[in-house]
């Protein structure tokens, strides 16, 4: 997956970040008319080996979803003592039209679980632009007994959105990971978290927000 892949679309700034926060101008959020470039620059992680991540993006450039086929983290029974963290870094390369901006408002995490008694899992995520440091993890918790699928949502208040400074070219990068505890009551049996999909049904969707630059001063 590293190179090569470009998209039409759009994607965006972090839900977090050690840049100021930004509060949308006039309170616009329309997304731009044109299509964006999307250039993957790298896919690397246990949790998406090549071949098996793929990007697509919404026509009306208000949203893109990653998709997953082999991303599952278990422990307990056999498995292996290294399966217990799946993880995933892309690292995106975005051409923004001029005069646009644009921020995460919010990221949808879907999967299966099959958690037995004792055990417990984590879903986690962190989004950062090149060059700056990597924001906090958000982390969704999950406890078993479960056998079903499961969903999580990072979201972020309107006023506390950070955009993608303006007129300045900085790779984003999304880490996801999953993390699967066995614990004692049922460790001889397995245990598993998936963030994949085999019919592309189930993917990661970030929903974007989009702005409009100030003006260049002449």
């Amino acid at each position: 997956m590293a190179g090569g892949l470009l998209l039409s679309g759009a994607v965006a700034a972090l839900l977090t970040s050690a840049l100021p926060a930004q509060t949308p101008s006039s309170g616009f959020d329309d997304p731009p008319p044109d299509k964006i470039i999307i250039q993957v620059a790298t896919v690397n992680g246990s949790g998406c080996p090549q071949g098996t991540a793929a990007v697509a993006v919404s026509e009306d450039n208000t949203a893109f979803t990653v998709t997953y086929s082999d991303y599952l983290a278990q422990a307990g029974g056999n498995s292996e003592p290294t399966a217990f963290r799946r993880n995933c870094q892309l690292n995106l390369k975005v051409h923004v039209p001029g005069g646009f901006t644009y921020a995460i408002a919010s990221a949808d995490y879907r999967g299966f679980a099959s958690l037995q008694r004792g055990a417990s899992a984590t879903q986690r995520a962190s989004y950062y632009f090149q060059g700056s440091p990597s924001t906090v993890y958000k982390n969704h918790p999950f406890s078993g007994p479960l056998n079903d699928n499961w969903q999580a949502t990072d979201e972020t208040d309107w006023a506390q959105l950070v955009y993608a400074p303006c007129g300045v070219q900085r790779n984003f990068n999304i880490n996801t990971e999953l993390r699967v505890n066995a614990g004692t009551q049922s460790a001889d049996k397995v245990s598993f978290m998936t963030m994949d999909s085999t019919d592309g049904d189930i993917s990661t969707v970030y929903h974007l927000a989009w702005k409009q630059c100030p003006p260049k001063k002449s």
